[in-house]
């Protein structure tokens, strides 16, 4: 019998001997490495953890001391400790286990997470709460060295060391977030993992300093720096203890006995402590280990060979390559552009940019606000830059966006990416927010490609206008839009694809792709509606829209993969009312509340945006009846 079969919960691991928990370490790689190659996930970073979960379950009492996962893409061996197993198969499946910490799912996931830097600010805040309510268990907050570039992660360690509650911090060091980290910081845990460890050093210099027993208080006071000076020689965790923390580590994060070691000790220690553990993004697994970047995030793929099945693949140049490819093209016209991400130079296409023009190119990390406001600095002097960001991780930067860019009308162009919803990583990476929480700043432009030809013309567009703009877009483009022609952008002009009559659908986005379906669908049932491209979301094509409500329209339908409230239909709801015309809108989008994860199509269908729902909406606020199954059952 395997021991993973012996695992219920946590409290089965404290039967086992440290020898056995190595053995039930490789059985958890394996166990990974088979499901989420049928499912898709979080690889690497969960190959990376194995020991260092199996260690924080031996040592702590969960849910009694609370373990707060920082992005929280590294949670799967928890998952597996905390009775989970048995739902692998259904890893990121419609209804099945989020890839994420949830606290649905489980009274062990204490915070839920899926934005990187946020563990600290809830862990000091689950501490000071246990403080306060005279309560007595641990917090831990396991950290990546990538997630501690986040300015929120700073200000939480900041806060941590000034407030002096008892608070565990471990960082997990695989030199890597997504993509190999950069900054300062990154210098500095690197400087840490290379250099001997001065504790040693400072303890022999510290007993032999103070055996003298004639020390007077001045000199007691030279020996206190001295045995500090010995902090900047050997440079070990200084900036963190001079930040309030007790330092321990670098510790080997695959030793399994040495982990349990310093994870006793720091439980008998007062105060905020850093335990700083060095693991390796990919352990176990020849592809990951020799390219992390890759299998960070994987579709489901051939474990053997190490490639991807392409289950969902279409075949087609995604937008975010399509953007990447486009800018070293624009690159040669305009010596202006530059291009810049939060750690995320390959999931948004910037990796092309960042070979043909690597001084043109700036990798951040994980820090929206400052790219954001990095961008806004280079644009009031005189660059063009494009921030491209998942639009999920986009609402980081509101703040800056509004103050620093749009207040200050900078050119400056936001490449969105993962627009809509996503599929498989669910409520905290869903892009469905964007235009509600952009539409109403002035200056700024949004538009929305229907496929990747549609995109470049919109960057030519956007490094001519001297304003901010948005662009946002899907993660692929669909076989349907792909060969529709896509002509040049002029005074914001909307796009009518399919010319009909009363019913006017107007799209934006990937929605496109439904309305053409929708309007085909309709064309059974005596409805021929007009459908648009509403390819410029602000500011609304204001002639197209006075021509519709002129012209015998009675019904305008908007359909977007943006929530409903605030967004693109919000709009044009503002614009017909000023009209004072009798026409009737409909708002088609996501409603108020999180979705799920799931594939796309599950999720629209669960949102009621498939084909046959959607046409069921419209025919309802028609004179033509109810829709059934065929036009022959349909209600005169």
């Amino acid at each position: 019998m395997k021991l993973l079969e012996k695992i219920k919960d946590p409290h089965d691991l404290k039967k086992l001997s440290i020898k056995e928990m190595e053995f039930l370490a490789q059985e958890i790689r394996q166990f990974i490495l088979e499901n989420v190659a049928e499912t898709g996930g979080h690889l690497a970073s969960n190959l990376g953890v194995v020991e260092l979960t199996l260690a924080i379950h031996y040592v702590f009492d969960s849910p009694i001391d609370k373990i707060i996962w920082d992005v929280g893409h590294q949670s799967y061996v928890h998952k597996i400790l905390t009775s989970r197993k048995e739902l692998f198969s259904t890893l990121r499946r419609f209804g099945g286990l989020s890839g994420f910490p949830k606290r649905s799912e489980s009274i062990h996931d204490v915070f839920e997470t899926g934005h990187s830097s946020t563990s600290l600010s809830a862990a000091l805040g689950m501490a000071k709460a246990r403080d306060l309510k005279k309560e007595k268990y641990n917090v831990i907050a396991v950290i990546g060295d990538g997630a501690l570039t986040g300015g929120m992660a700073l200000e939480a360690l900041n806060d941590a060391g000034r407030l002096e509650s008892n608070l565990i911090i471990i960082l997990n060091d695989n030199e890597m977030s997504i993509a190999p980290n950069v900054g300062a910081m990154s210098s500095y845990l690197s400087k840490i993992r290379s250099n001997p460890r001065y504790k040693k050093v400072k303890k022999i210099v510290s007993k032999l300093l103070h055996s003298f027993p004639w020390c007077g208080n001045w000199l007691a006071e030279k020996i206190e720096k001295l045995k500090n000076s010995f902090k900047y020689l050997f440079v070990s965790g200084v900036l963190f203890e001079e930040l309030g923390y007790t330092y321990m580590g670098p510790v080997d994060g695959h030793d399994l006995p040495m982990l349990v070691r310093y994870l006793n000790q720091v439980k008998q220690i007062q105060g905020p402590t850093l335990i700083h553990v060095v693991t390796q993004k990919g352990k176990g697994y020849y592809y990951s280990e020799t390219n992390p970047v890759q299998y960070h995030g994987v579709s489901p793929f051939d474990l053997k060979k190490g490639k991807r099945k392409d289950l969902h693949s279409n075949g087609l140049i995604t937008f975010s390559d399509t953007l990447g490819l486009y800018l070293v093209h624009l690159a040669r016209q305009f010596p202006e552009l530059t291009a810049i991400t939060a750690a995320m130079p390959q999931g948004t296409g910037l990796v092309h940019f960042q070979k043909a023009y690597p001084h043109r190119f700036f990798d951040v990390g994980i820090a929206e606000q400052h790219a954001v406001t990095f961008a806004a600095g280079m644009a009031a002097n005189g660059l063009k830059p494009v921030v491209a960001v998942y639009s999920t991780f986009l609402q980081r930067a509101y703040d800056q966006i509004l103050h620093d860019v749009c207040r200050q009308n900078l050119p400056i162009i936001f490449a969105i990416d993962r627009a809509g919803l996503v599929g498989e990583d669910g409520d905290t990476h869903h892009g469905v927010f964007d235009i509600s929480f952009l539409r109403h700043i002035p200056n700024l432009i949004i538009m929305t490609p229907k496929n990747t030809e549609e995109l470049k013309n919109m960057l030519d567009f956007a490094l001519k206008a001297n304003c901010p703009v948005a662009i946002r877009y899907p993660k692929e483009t669909s076989k349907k839009l792909a060969d529709l022609p896509s002509g040049p952008i002029h005074n914001f002009d909307w796009e009518v694809l399919q010319d009909g009559r009363e019913v006017a659908i107007l799209a934006t986005g990937s929605m496109v792709e439904n309305a053409l379906d929708t309007a085909n669908f309709l064309n059974n049932y005596g409805i021929y509606p007009t459908v648009v491209n509403a390819r410029i979301i602000k500011p609304l094509d204001r002639i197209l829209l006075d021509n519709l409500a002129y012209n015998n329209f009675s019904l305008l339908v908007t359909m977007e993969d943006n929530v409903i409230q605030g967004g693109f239909g919000s709009a044009v709801n503002e614009y017909i009312i000023g009209l004072h015309e009798s026409i009737k809108v409909i708002n088609i989008g996501i409603s108020d509340k999180f979705i799920e994860h799931g594939t796309i199509q599950e999720l629209k269908a669960s949102l009621n945006l498939d084909t046959v729902s959607l046409a069921e909406k419209i025919l309802n606020h028609t004179d033509k009846g109810v829709l059934y199954a065929t036009p022959e059952k349909r209600k005169s």
